[in-house]
């Protein structure tokens, strides 16, 4: 029997299995574990291959991980800053940029979000055949997040908001979305964007049914509709600006990016798309309130949290067997508050280590502590990407197969790529140890060099603010601390076994 097959036959049988598995596309090739995902309703917490991913030598790769985040520390304390920012200012100028119009792409983002909603509601109810949870989950979360950080912040040409609400401004002749109904109280800062993004990681990591498709279905639905209403009542752009958590988690991640818009001298108004360090443009960014900085911040603890929550040790933290993990429905109140402590945690290790770094580098006054923590807080930025490539990785590859049929066939009527017979979804990488060796190697390799660029991008901050670059790395040495722990601690959930 094939792995499809058994999830299709499983799927008749139990729900739960189907979600499971198109939570994160990855097979077990063990009867053993085809007897747990049975059983789970869970979601895999990993993208890698567990049983053979133990047999790899994780603890040299976790040690080798470590110090070279502690050497790149070590070396840039002995770099003369001149230098270092001479690389950060060089940029590569490659090719006119070239953008259409937002509000066109935003219709048709629109449209195209419309179709899947409906295929969403009256298309077949297997996740792995239904466009709708394979777009938002695998190709959207995933794919587009990763495609923000290194072509930059696609997001406001593709919202689906902006272009619709430009047309109920022509039809009724009026400001819709210029001008505020309400006022957005300043004092909430990015707060609605905070509880917001909370929900989202909530409904994605702990609810029961995350991927079923009309449920699905209603969730964006409902979205869309309440963020259209929030533009219109407090004005698009502050909406979008403060609240609205996607416009702003892209709006983050694209700062990472390599390629950058630059203007060049000579070509008045022309707009050239260059490459640049990656972070490049955060080091001279105005500082981030506080609540600005917790939504990063936010960003990183919940996908950390979502790798922590099926591990062995948790399970066995809460009381269950992780042999015969009963799913999430047994572990639901425990995960929401493990989602709460994990975001509460890294907030206050994030807090502590600027502030101990501040009183060795001499510099007093919470003031201060405020604007180097709203400074410091972009070096996070790589980190939160990286977790969430090296996270997602087998996602992304299995589920991008998925996504690839369903394109091809949107109404489960049959349709095939050719004539040549229907395609297969090949999962034969995550079965062996040599493919499976590779996949641990690249995820190992981009968790350590995004910290290795947060480590970058917080001396270069440092350096902006204090100037000299022995001092500046002198206030960095707890915040590289803690790097090297959650380097360590991320390299651990890419290797520790998980349920489910």
């Amino acid at each position: 029997m094939s792995m499809e097959q058994f999830i299709r036959r499983a799927g008749g049988k139990q729900g739960s299995t189907v979600r499971s598995v198109a939570r994160r596309g990855l097979p077990f090739a063990a009867w053993a574990s085809f007897a747990l995902l049975s059983s789970a309703v869970a979601a895999l917490a990993h993208g890698s291959e567990r049983g053979l991913v133990m047999l790899l030598p994780t603890g040299f790769a976790q040690t080798g991980g470590a110090i070279a985040v502690a050497l790149s520390f070590v070396a840039l304390a002995m770099v003369p800053a001149r230098w270092m920012r001479s690389v950060f200012a060089a940029k590569l100028p490659l090719f006119p940029a070239v953008m259409a119009g937002r509000n066109v792409l935003s219709c048709l983002s629109f449209v195209f979000l419309a179709l899947i909603v409906g295929i969403g509601l009256f298309g077949t109810h297997d996740p792995l055949r239904n466009l709708l949870p394979l777009t938002i989950w695998t190709m959207w979360w995933v794919g587009f997040t990763l495609l923000q950080a290194v072509v930059g912040n696609l997001w406001p040409w593709l919202n689906p908001w902006t272009g619709p609400l430009a047309v109920l401004r022509g039809l009724s002749g009026t400001q819709l979305g210029r001008v505020p109904l309400l006022r957005l109280p300043k004092s909430f800062g990015y707060g609605p964007a905070i509880l917001l993004f909370f929900l989202f990681a909530w409904y994605e990591l702990i609810s029961l049914s995350p991927q079923d498709p009309p449920e699905l279905a209603v969730t964006v639905a409902l979205y869309w509709l309440a963020t259209l209403c929030g533009m219109i009542l407090f004005g698009g752009a502050v909406w979008l600006e403060r609240c609205e958590p996607f416009s702003i988690f892209f709006r983050f991640v694209g700062l990472l990016a390599p390629l950058v818009r630059i203007a060049q001298p000579g070509h008045a108004g022309r707009r050239f798309l260059a490459l640049a360090w990656p972070g490049a443009g955060c080091i001279r960014r105005k500082p981030l309130p506080v609540s600005a900085t917790l939504f990063i911040l936010l960003g990183l603890s919940s996908v950390s949290f979502d790798g922590l929550a099926l591990t062995f040790r948790w399970l066995s933290a809460n009381g269950i067997n992780p042999l015969e993990f009963p799913g999430r429905s047994a572990v639901t109140i425990a995960n929401s508050f493990g989602l709460v402590g994990a975001a509460l945690l890294l907030g206050s290790v994030f807090y502590i280590a600027v502030a101990l770094g501040n009183r060795m580098a001499g510099v007093p006054g919470g003031a201060l502590l405020r604007s180097m923590a709203g400074h410091l807080v972009y070096s996070v930025i790589p980190i939160s990407i990286a977790f969430h490539f090296s996270h997602y990785l087998t996602i992304l590859l299995i589920n991008g197969q998925y996504f690839a049929l369903a394109l091809a066939d949107p109404f489960s009527l049959g349709w095939q790529w050719s004539a040549a017979g229907p395609a297969h979804v090949t999962t034969s990488f995550t079965s062996n140890l040599d493919s499976v060796t590779r996949l641990w190697m690249v995820q190992t390799s981009v968790i350590v060099g995004g910290h290795v660029v947060g480590i970058l991008l917080a001396h270069m901050i440092a350096v902006e603010r204090l100037g000299a670059s022995f001092r500046a790395a002198v206030s960095q040495v707890p915040l590289a601390a803690a790097m090297v722990v959650y380097t360590v601690f991320g390299l651990w959930l890419l290797s520790t076994p998980v349920a489910g």
